[in-house]
């Protein structure tokens, strides 16, 4: 079984480089430590077999909700983050979500059709 983890991110928000590659490793690092708490098997297989990811992008809030409540509805470890709105952008501001470690098959159910960052 291959066990890998997906980062979704929102282009509409145009953050910067720097902006976007920290709110996908909130996405990530949140979603790893709800998958320590619920799958840890998952976790250890990932971490062994070089600790896949993949980014793909979504347009829009309510595309990164849907994902989001899609995963949690499966049963798979995931996370949403929600900007401090520190620099960027407002306080808040939905960003990304991280879905995994957990097998690649149940994960393309929601994310198959996505396109790369």
């Amino acid at each position: 079984m291959e066990i890998k983890q997906v980062i979704v991110v929102r282009t509409d928000l145009k953050m910067g480089k720097g902006k976007l590659a920290a709110q996908v490793a909130h996405a990530s690092c949140e979603a790893v430590f709800e998958a320590m708490r619920k799958k840890p098997s998952w976790v250890e297989q990932w971490r062994l077999s070089g600790q896949k990811k993949i980014v793909l992008k979504v347009n829009t809030e309510l595309e990164l909700k849907e994902i989001y409540v899609k995963a949690r509805s499966m049963g798979l470890p995931a996370s949403m983050i929600a900007d401090a709105g520190l620099t960027q952008l407002p306080p808040g501001t939905v960003t990304a979500v991280g879905i995994g470690p957990a097998p690649s098959s149940e994960i393309d159910k929601i994310t198959g059709k996505l396109k790369l960052l």
